[in-house]
């Protein structure tokens, strides 16, 4: 019989980066771009600073849900996060490190919705959101992030 240790360390398949997208300055459109560096605060070009939220995350598998709650297709750029990710249960990785292209990042907590989630989303967005916003991360080792690179845990 495995250990709980050995099954919590056991993944199906690598994830992948799907969209990665930058917020230019509070408030601003996002830009999604095909390839970025990320260095100790975090996105190159991105206006979030804070150590331990350098980089938000949120899996693909989430948005179709966030849809139905809403009744409608969802959008990544819409949740102003700056990765989407398929193929790996984020939640799995809370305090774990990943590779993602040539960065290593280290998964530090939940990535809560903001009150702009109504504005953006309409009527139900924030509670929509909820428990599906995503992570935060904290760059461990910079590099450059280019979609559909792979995201391993180390």
């Amino acid at each position: 019989m495995q250990s709980l240790k050995e099954l919590i360390d056991r993944y199906a398949k690598p994830g992948r980066v799907d969209w990665i997208g930058l917020r230019p300055a509070r408030r601003a459109e996002m830009v999604p771009v095909q390839q970025v560096s990320l260095g100790p605060s975090g996105l190159e070009g991105d206006h979030g600073t804070s150590e331990k939220r350098a980089v938000t995350m949120i899996q693909a598998e989430h948005l179709p849900v966030i849809g139905a709650m809403l009744g409608r297709g969802v959008e990544a750029a819409l949740l102003r996060r700056n990765l989407v990710v398929s193929g790996l249960n984020l939640a799995a990785l809370k305090g774990r490190q990943v590779l993602i292209g040539e960065a290593v990042l280290e998964i530090t907590g939940i990535c809560a919705p903001c009150s702009r989630m109504e504005e953006e989303l309409g009527h139900g967005g924030y509670s929509a959101v909820r428990g599906h916003g995503g992570w935060c991360a904290r760059v461990v080792t910079g590099g450059v992030v280019t979609l559909q690179d792979a995201m391993a845990p180390l």
